[in-house]
């Protein structure tokens, strides 16, 4: 789950939770709606988790370049 689907499951669950007023016999909508809140904050900190692990968009790459006798690394941005 994306940054992006995190928070649109927290928005979701947000408006059942605080702006619908409808009242049901078999299930309680606003219990679902911090369901979906808890799910899109869980996922949202997940998502921050993985993004450090991986650089995100706009990391650099790093490659090293054998050339003659030496070693040396260069550190392309792409």
């Amino acid at each position: 789950m994306g940054i992006g689907a995190s928070i649109v499951l927290f928005a979701v669950g947000a408006i059942l939770r605080f702006a619908v007023s409808v009242q049901s016999s078999s299930f309680n909508i606003h219990t679902i709606g911090v369901i979906l809140m808890i799910v899109g904050g869980v996922g949202f900190l997940l998502s921050l988790l993985f993004w450090s692990s991986w650089g995100g968009f706009g990391g650099a790459r790093r490659r090293t370049v054998v050339e003659g006798p030496g070693t040396y690394t260069r550190t392309d941005v792409l």
